[in-house]
């Protein structure tokens, strides 16, 4: 009888190891026939089944990557992530032919899980067809009506400034760290123009969420973003963090909704202060046709707003600060025409600008070497479209590699070397290059652009104008980077001296 046994266990155990065996050639097989390039696609580096390239390509220094791999598989190639294949675009000419010339086939976002779960296709930067369209539409119409791009936002960005120098000099030209001080004075900016008031320096809830910004957007540039868009059903269920991620968001929307309810309960249509009485208004006017306009759709065009005016604009002052550290001849340069043409007792003006062609200088090779956004934001074909001689599909992820034309030899002298003769002819004068996209380029580029540079234009210059930048002694300058969605310095002290 024990024999009998024997030889019936044997066949069990010899049927289940044949049926993992089927099964696992039946996934790969299956995987390779659904993921296998499309005829004429863009070739690239070789995946691995199930999760394509996640774990091929570094995530600490993915822009890095991903133009190295351009040298081998030329500037349109493609990668597969779990199961979704991108493509990557570099150098110039490539990205503007794909962006301004085809840019209306790329004008969508792909679905991302991640910010699906969060922003559930609302906003202004993640959303698509009508709903991006109108609430764009409102956020370029309302902000410039509150100033965006004109000079009655000169007033708050230097009266914003003289609270930061307030703040600086505190420190007695003691080191410091500028980091949380920077994104506070940054964010005031777009607070005035979104919440209708700014935030001290000393609020514990907004010094909160401004630390939180930092951890979240490192997350959402991490291989564990990469792994919830890949396997959103599987990554909801486990424990990482990805889970913190989306508590962040939570926090920031909760944050707002606060800010929401003050306004509503003393809101006056007929007297518009800020973004959010406006979007309320819009509301009402609408009512409920079939339109993008409710509550739950403004917390989520505030997070946008609120989030992509404050974080790229600081971490790009914090990179202006280490350089003008590290060249402190460059600094010196910059100090000597504010000297000549604004001197020090009235504050910088928009018209300046063009008289300051080696502190605009500057500042440009500041945003090209920072390159804070080194990927920009993903976008989708919307139709099947010829790329590179290549053949894209519809509902392909586009990934512009703005780091292989901000850093492109063809396109700069030394590109990998600080040097404001980028951006100056032979008389000294200012020379604006096709090739400084780090806004990105066509219908989804940066609507905040305007703001941005006029906030980095004055805020520097104010900076240089009012102190000198140096490291605590013994101490170098350090330009290692922390790759999120944006392209951060390491945290650092610095001190700043007043002049």
């Amino acid at each position: 009888m024990d024999s009998v046994f024997s030889v019936i266990g044997s066949y069990v155990n010899l049927d289940f190891k044949g049926l993992l065996l089927f099964t696992a050639v039946f996934i790969l097989t299956a995987d390779y026939i659904k993921s296998r390039r499309p005829a004429n696609f863009p070739p690239g580096p070789w995946a691995l089944p199930l999760v394509g390239n996640i774990f091929s390509v570094d995530q600490t220094k993915t822009h890095e990557i991903l133009t190295e791999i351009a040298g081998k598989y030329g500037n349109v190639y493609s990668l597969r992530m779990g199961q979704k294949w991108m493509v990557v675009l570099n150098s110039f000419e490539v990205l503007k032919d794909a962006l301004v010339t085809q840019g209306d086939s790329l004008v969508d976002r792909p679905e991302l899980p991640l910010q699906d779960d969060i922003a559930c296709g609302l906003g202004v930067i993640f959303s698509n067809g009508s709903i991006w369209k109108e609430q764009r539409r409102f956020a370029l119409s309302t902000l410039r009506y509150f100033g965006l791009g004109k000079r009655s936002l000169e007033p708050v960005i230097l009266d914003e400034f003289t609270h930061c120098a307030k703040e600086f000099r505190g420190n007695k030209d003691k080191p410091f760290n500028p980091h949380l001080i920077m994104n506070n004075a940054v964010s005031n900016v777009i607070s005035s123009l979104v919440f209708g008031h700014r935030f001290e320096y000393g609020n514990e809830k907004f010094m909160k969420l401004m630390r939180s910004f930092d951890e979240v957007l490192y997350i959402e540039g991490s291989i564990w973003a990469q792994l919830y868009n890949s396997f959103p059903q599987l990554m909801r269920c486990l424990p990482g963090p990805h889970q913190r991620c989306r508590h962040i968001w939570n926090d920031v929307k909760d944050f707002i909704k606060a800010e929401l309810k003050e306004h509503k309960q003393n809101w006056d249509p007929s007297d518009q202060r800020d973004y959010i009485d406006c979007f309320l208004t819009e509301i009402q006017n609408k009512g409920q046709a079939d339109n993008s306009f409710d509550e739950e759709s403004l917390v989520i065009s505030v997070l946008d707003l609120f989030v992509a005016g404050s974080e790229t604009t600081s971490t790009t002052m914090r990179w202006a600060f280490l350089y003008m550290a590290k060249y402190p001849e460059i600094q010196e340069k910059v100090q000597a025409e504010i000297n000549r043409v604004i001197g020090q007792s009235r504050q910088p003006s928009m018209e300046d600008r063009a008289n300051l062609p080696y502190t605009d200088a500057v500042i440009h090779e500041v945003q090209r070497m920072g390159n804070i956004a080194p990927l920009s934001l993903p976008h989708s074909t919307s139709r099947e479209i010829q790329l590179g001689g290549y053949t894209v599909p519809k509902g392909v992820t586009i990934i512009p590699n703005l780091t292989s034309v901000l850093l492109d030899k063809n396109e700069w002298e030394t590109p990998n070397t600080f040097n404001p003769g980028h951006f100056l002819n032979k008389e000294g004068k200012f020379v604006k290059r096709a090739a400084f996209i780090p806004f990105s380029a066509g219908k989804r580029v940066c609507l905040g652009e305007n703001l941005a540079r006029m906030e980095l234009f004055l805020f520097f210059t104010s900076f240089m104008q009012h102190f000198t930048f140096s490291m605590p002694a013994g101490v170098k300058p350090v330009l290692d980077y922390r790759l999120g969605i944006t392209l951060a310095p390491h945290q650092y002290e610095i001190c700043a001296t007043s002049r």
